[in-house]
């Protein structure tokens, strides 16, 4: 994540989704934004929704006016004015860069671990999403991605997981399949949804031992929205290894 995208199209889908799984602060979200510095990039000004209310405002009014509100100042499109905004109600963030070197990075994630340990779900917000084959983990724009042993180790200590993933330029059905199947090694016993968008398909994972309630609130996210916003499904549960 970075804060240039605050506030864009992509943004109001996710904070709408991580909402519907908060259950207004029912569920216990954590959130770690996995930041990386500003790339000058312009693929953060997708914010034409933003002037056109009367067709986006009504899918989360609330939502929509703090989005607005963020992206209409340069100096409030920033992670911290959604922190303060209470976007996701009752969340905890973890904010600090995310380094690419091993050490620096081994040390982010004892810090989420600990900062996140009363949480019932832990979003992911790599700029690309899960692990490359040709990126290993401490090489440089390896802070672009989550790695499977990161999923495996947060999924072991209980926590239920959502994780943002950018399609590449591949058959989506073919590469939602590799990535289920590879999530699937590393959390026995998931329950697994993918919530898809334009752009992007957000993976939810739920721990076999997490909150029933966070079960209803993935199952309910899936009919909430107009598939042009959000199309939600469930992709199963994986049975454990006697």
């Amino acid at each position: 994540m970075k804060d240039q995208y605050v506030g864009d199209i992509n943004d109001y889908r996710k904070y709408a989704l991580l909402r519907a799984l908060s259950s207004g602060g029912v569920n216990r979200i954590g959130v770690c934004w996995m930041l990386t510095p500003s790339d000058g990039r312009s693929d953060g000004n997708k914010l034409a929704y933003l002037q056109q209310p009367e067709r986006h405002r009504r899918v989360d009014p609330e939502l929509f006016d703090i989005l607005a509100h963020a992206a209409a100042e340069p100096n409030r499109r920033r992670l911290a004015t959604i922190e303060d905004s209470g976007a996701v109600p009752g969340a905890v963030y973890h904010n600090e860069l995310l380094p690419n070197e091993l050490v620096g990075r081994h040390a982010f994630m004892g810090h989420c671990a600990y900062e996140f340990r009363d949480v019932d779900l832990i979003f992911f917000d790599p700029d690309n999403g899960l692990e490359v084959s040709s990126l290993p983990k401490g090489r440089k724009n390896s802070s672009k991605y989550l790695y499977l042993e990161e999923v495996a180790a947060f999924y072991a200590s209980g926590k239920s997981l959502l994780i943002y993933q950018h399609f590449p330029r591949v058959k989506r059905a073919v590469f939602l399949a590799r990535c289920a199947e590879r999530l699937r090694t590393v959390a026995p016993g998931a329950a697994l949804w993918a919530f898809t968008t334009a752009h992007v398909v957000f993976l939810l994972l739920l721990h076999p031992a997490g909150p029933a309630q966070l079960h209803s609130a993935a199952d309910a996210a899936c009919t909430r929205w107009t598939p042009e916003f959000i199309s939600g499904r469930f992709l199963g549960i994986e049975p454990t290894t006697p």
